[in-house]
């Protein structure tokens, strides 16, 4: 029987999910706190966990980002009533599985929750079958990703630290260029867009202090000049973000073959 986790300060609406999820032969655990719901997740790594974005102290994603780090591929489903654009664009970043709103149909609801439920199966059959093969692969190549967007830099630490990656990470370009001043890393995975100093700008120290390593871009398409200047210097590739974690891993895989080229 599939473990499903609901996570709401909302008592009723917990009783309610309850109900009827138990009836399409889930077993349903409830939380009415991000803090509990955190918890139970780390005990019980359900197949699918549905969060309320609006929650007393420690909102949905807050709560989304808590089970990112613990593990970067679970199903997690928000429930968004009222959420603006930029709630979405940061659960978005947090590869949230699916975002419903809040009020829906219950039939749509329990679809989804069935749609998530086995895309989860499928991602851990496929990663059990892989581990095997990958146990004898552990990667020892040492990456700095540079991004004033702490969710964001935190997700991509998290998920390349899981994959045996030794990752640092600096919020600044400053920082990043003191960083690799101590250590020059194998990769660095740079922001395009900060304050202060940008993508480019570090781009361009790099280059005047003979940067050996390699480097991939991280834009938002906020401005087409600057990533043709970014270009120009020499990354060896661009990822959009918000970040498609598995093409992101991808990419870092393909440069990491192909440094010697």
């Amino acid at each position: 029987m599939s473990t499903l986790l609901v996570i709401d300060d909302d008592r009723l609406h917990c009783d309610l999910l309850q109900v009827a999820l138990a009836r399409q032969g889930y077993q349903v655990t409830t939380a009415t706190s991000g803090q509990a719901g955190v918890a139970s997740f780390r005990q019980l790594r359900p197949v699918v966990t549905l969060i309320d974005l609006r929650m007393p102290e420690m909102d949905g994603l807050a709560v989304l980002k808590e089970i990112r780090t613990h593990d970067p591929c679970a199903g997690v489903i928000i429930l968004g009533g009222g959420a603006t654009e930029e709630q979405e664009n940061q659960a978005r970043e947090l590869r949230v599985t699916d975002f419903l709103r809040k009020g829906l149909s219950l039939d749509v609801l329990i679809g989804a929750v069935h749609r998530v439920a086995q895309q989860s199966r499928r991602q851990a059959s496929s990663m059990q079958s892989r581990s095997v093969e990958e146990a004898h692969q552990v990667p020892d190549e040492q990456i700095l990703v540079v991004d004033d967007d702490v969710m964001a830099r935190d997700l991509l630490v998290r998920f390349l630290s899981l994959r045996g990656y030794r990752v640092r990470s600096a919020k600044d370009g400053r920082e990043a260029l003191r960083l690799i001043s101590e250590s020059t890393p194998d990769l660095l995975i740079l922001d395009l867009v900060m304050p202060e100093m940008n993508g480019v700008d570090v781009l361009r120290t790099l280059a005047q202090q003979d940067y050996a390593g390699r480097t991939i871009i991280l834009s938002g398409h906020q401005n087409d000049a600057l990533l043709a200047e970014a270009w120009a210097l020499g990354p060896q590739e661009v990822l959009d973000k918000p970040i498609d974690l598995e093409r992101a891993l991808m990419a870092i895989q393909l440069v990491m073959v192909c440094r010697e080229c």
